[in-house]
């Protein structure tokens, strides 16, 4: 198998004094009050509009009662969004993120359980990229599991009357990678944390809840299943309160495995 290449292999620098100092500062004004960060993609595949990222964007604008939210949106790039995202971590800070991707023949707003290492692109990103049978990160391991409570939010969701279901498999376009490149960072900071390196000066171990969730396609994308956009803000909206009220390590004791 050969390697999709990524910045984000490159070592992230470590944070000085003057940053760590900023980041302290930050989480003390915020309060209690934790930080989210939703990302989506900009549009793709001559599609006029990409609705995860008018979601992330919506989001931050019109604010939660219970934490404050920060949007970023990413580039359909397999070169560049995984770099991009570490970066808004490190920019943001967050106690949670949720990555939004769109999956527009889909019926349903769908939490992702699991991120494959693999990039096998059906077609060439922005850039003009395609891998074929690439591996994500050279020697990772095969699958990345979300820390989301998916069964939860998908009950939920659907329980507001939005269709939601647990998906088993997030592609293997750039929407996985940025799942995979992003569930690998909160494996990085839970094993600094059990090491014992944790501390209010090292937002690196700090642990962080993560996870990507799909939403369909709206109206101005044409074609099968379609949602407002009001109705996806909506289920983003209640898969963040979800995911707040849930502890961490924790989800819903119902079924949301697959027969196919």
């Amino acid at each position: 198998m050969s390697r999709a290449a990524s910045p984000s292999d490159e070592p992230r620098e470590q944070r000085g004094p003057r940053e760590q100092r900023e980041q302290r500062e930050h989480r003390e004004q915020r309060g209690a009050h934790p930080t989210v960060l939703v990302t989506g993609f900009e549009p793709f595949g001559g599609a006029p509009v990409n609705p995860s990222g008018e979601i992330a964007r919506r989001l931050a604008e019109l604010g939660h009662p219970d934490c404050r939210i920060v949007a970023d949106v990413l580039p359909v790039s397999f070169a560049h969004a995984p770099s991009l995202l570490a970066a808004a971590i490190d920019a943001h800070d967050p106690d949670i993120v949720i990555a939004l991707g769109l999956a527009e023949t889909r019926h349903a707003i769908t939490p992702e359980r699991v991120a494959i290492n693999l990039a096998d692109a059906r077609i060439a990103d922005n850039d003009g990229a395609q891998p074929r049978d690439a591996e994500i990160e050279h020697g990772g391991p095969a699958a990345r599991f979300t820390t989301l409570p998916v069964k939860a939010i998908a009950h939920d969701i659907a329980a507001a009357g939005i269709a939601a279901d647990v998906s088993l498999t997030a592609g293997s376009y750039v929407c996985n990678q940025v799942f995979y490149a992003l569930m690998g960072i909160v494996e990085q900071r839970a094993a600094r944390h059990a090491a014992g390196r944790a501390g209010e000066h090292d937002a690196d171990a700090r642990p962080l809840r993560a996870g990507f969730i799909h939403v369909p396609a709206t109206p101005q994308l044409g074609g099968g299943p379609q949602f407002t956009l009001d109705e996806l803000e909506r289920g983003i909206r209640i898969a963040i309160s979800t995911t707040l009220a849930t502890r961490p390590g924790h989800d819903a004791d119902v079924p949301g495995g697959g027969t196919h």
